[in-house]
């Protein structure tokens, strides 16, 4: 099933965002759903699904605002 070694990048994408979903740490969180988010977007180019592609460009983009968002509230003024 999982022989596929896209099949496994987009396994360990969908894995490393559910890990961001059950963690409590908001900059891990973001980090795992980058990450998860690329992996994911790797697969979807590979299945070459439009939808998905661009679900997955959003998603990513949204994370990585999230993430920098987050880390600029973080510093001292």
């Amino acid at each position: 099933m999982l022989s596929n070694p896209y099949k496994i990048v987009g396994a360990i994408g969908l894995t490393l965002i559910t890990a961001g979903i059950l963690i409590k740490d908001r900059k891990k969180e973001d980090l795992l759903y980058i990450l998860g988010g690329l992996l994911l977007e790797i697969y979807s180019i590979y299945i070459k699904d439009t939808l998905f592609i661009t679900l997955q460009i959003i998603f990513t983009i949204s994370a990585i605002y999230d993430y920098t968002k987050s880390k600029n509230s973080a510093r001292p003024k």
